[in-house]
């Protein structure tokens, strides 16, 4: 070997290069190319179900025996003929089903739900005074069922076939035994004749005056007008009815995630991370609970879409101006307009709250986005 042979290659002046900082650009790109097709489908799906929905609503509101002329007219104005036909020209019960169907699709593109043959307001207006007031009930109810449930379902789950575990199964089915109705009455019955310190129903006092409409929500509008006696007036007329609605759900939902969390404790993985040395609650933090939540949004969103859509029983007890109430009374008089927006407006929250749930999936675990 000559001394020049290590000299003949050429010597490279270029600088180095930076390192390739785009490098995960292209499986960024996939993964929000996947995130946009998940979330695609999931849309399209739900606007499919909304369509149907609107049919079989509409089927089913043909299907209820009864006239509405004859729920709606005096007996006297049953009796003229031109007021019936007056009438049902008015609403557009003289024309074929298949005209009528597309004819109030039309108007639902719009925006338009019809006008309520039982209060003369449009169904929209209607659904916008009393969803607020559903709202301001179900959505402290689910938190506080979300909480109690994964908190203490999770603490069975650890303690499985022990005494707390006994207790905290037994009380579960005991609340799912239990009647909401019944319930309800017993708490009223106890806070308001007996201890007196509970209000019998409503919304608010009658001394104080409801708060400048921003949300619907009296909490809420108070709060935000500088209103605080009104808002604790309107949290005072909120316990018993959130309370009996957390009751139920909680009931619900804890043996759900007892036995969500006992299916992830079962796992090798968990295993393997205690024997590691991890501390308990960082495994039952960072693994089991992430892990057993995937399950258990499922039936969460499913529980809140039940209370959104309206408990007729506990929003009559309590005199609670709901959605349940609406539903109540347009059955009753037969109002369909009001009926199929209430119909619509459920199908739409059932709806919705899945495509959340789904969202959720893809959130939590990406494999599922990915799928």
């Amino acid at each position: 070997m000559t001394g020049g042979t290590l000299g003949a290659d050429p010597v490279d002046l270029t600088p180095d290069r930076a390192p390739d900082t785009d490098a995960g650009a292209p499986h960024a790109v996939h993964r929000r190319r996947a995130l946009a097709r998940f979330v695609g489908r999931k849309v399209l799906i739900t606007i499919g179900l909304l369509v149907g929905v609107t049919v079989v609503t509409f089927l089913l509101v043909q299907l209820v025996p009864g006239d509405p002329t004859a729920t709606n007219l005096s007996e006297t104005a049953q009796n003229d003929p031109a007021i019936v036909a007056a009438y049902r020209a008015k609403w557009g019960l003289d024309k074929p089903l298949v005209v009528q169907y597309f004819t109030y699709l039309g108007n639902l593109v719009h925006g338009d739900l019809g006008v309520s043959q039982s209060t003369g307001d449009s169904v929209l207006s209607d659904l916008a005074k009393y969803v607020p007031a559903t709202l301001e009930i179900a959505i402290p109810a689910m938190v506080l069922s979300l909480i109690i449930s994964v908190a203490v379902g999770l603490w069975a789950a650890v303690r499985k076939d022990r005494a707390a575990d006994h207790a905290i199964r037994g009380g579960a089915l005991l609340g799912l035994s239990t009647p909401s109705f019944w319930l309800a009455i017993v708490l009223l019955y106890v806070f308001f004749y007996v201890l007196g310190i509970a209000p019998n129903g409503g919304r608010l006092s009658a001394k104080y005056a409801p708060p400048e409409h921003i949300t619907g929500m009296y909490t809420v509008d108070a709060l935000l007008t500088g209103r605080p006696t009104v808002f604790w007036d309107a949290v005072w007329h909120l316990a018993l009815p959130v309370l009996v609605l957390t009751c139920l759900t909680v009931s619900a939902l804890i043996r759900f995630v007892r036995s969500a969390m006992l299916e992830v404790l079962d796992q090798d993985y968990i295993t393997a991370a205690t024997a590691k040395g991890l501390p308990r609650r960082v495994v039952l933090r960072r693994h089991v609970l992430r892990a057993g939540l995937v399950q258990v949004i499922t039936v969460s969103g499913l529980a809140f879409a039940s209370l959104l859509s309206g408990t007729v029983l506990i929003e009559q007890i309590y005199s609670w101006p709901g959605v349940g109430q609406y539903a109540y009374r347009a059955a009753v008089n037969l109002d369909l307009p009001a009926i199929m927006g209430v119909g619509l407006f459920v199908a739409l929250v059932y709806t919705l709250v899945n495509l959340a749930v789904d969202l959720l999936y893809g959130v939590i675990d990406p494999r599922i986005r990915l799928s």
